[in-house]
């Protein structure tokens, strides 16, 4: 891969997980997260229909598309916190999100169902990331493709970054370049 690809591909970087995670990285992560689906909502307010097929690299996703992944990835994310705090280091199921992107609800549908899904989501989400304790913290799945174990703690992580990177890509696809 190309290195322009490459920071079209991760215009904010790949996440790297800090080697100590504090009380006041978790409640940056779990604002990042929870204020999300507001920050999406102001991005593509004025955005006229036509640009919701742009796209933030050349063959990625449409802002359509994205948005709608969000909304897939971030349902996936909340069950598997809730399968995490009960059940003893489940193995979670992966999806094959290249696949679901380009399925007609993904690519060819309007986003407002995504956004309403987002709406509640991210409220339940970031209610129950706010009542974790230490121990819940700790508490881990593993992730099959990798093998790797992901604590929770790390998790909110990932999702914070991950609403970030897809949010910079949808500022990028309104550039109009791709």
């Amino acid at each position: 891969m190309s290195i322009e690809i490459d920071k079209l591909r991760y215009p904010i970087g790949k996440f790297i997980r800090p080697a100590h995670i504090d009380q006041k990285t978790l409640a940056l992560w779990i604002e990042s997260i929870r204020k999300f689906p507001e920050r999406l909502r102001n991005e593509i307010a004025t955005l006229p229909k036509k640009d919701f097929n742009k796209s933030y690299r050349p063959n990625g996703w449409s802002i359509t598309q994205l948005i709608n992944h969000c909304a897939d990835s971030h349902i996936h994310s909340f069950i598997r916190f809730k399968l995490t705090l009960t059940e003893d280091t489940p193995t979670i199921t992966p999806y094959r999100e290249d696949l679901w992107a380009n399925l007609a609800d993904s690519k060819d549908f309007p986003i407002e169902s995504a956004l309403k899904i987002m709406d509640g989501i991210h409220v339940r989400w970031s209610f129950l990331l706010e009542s974790l304790s230490d121990a819940d913290l700790d508490r881990s799945f593993i992730h099959p493709e990798t093998g790797e174990s992901i604590d929770l703690r790390t998790n909110i992580g990932i999702y914070a970054w991950h609403c970030n990177h897809h949010l910079a890509h949808i500022i990028n696809a309104k550039s109009g370049k791709y």
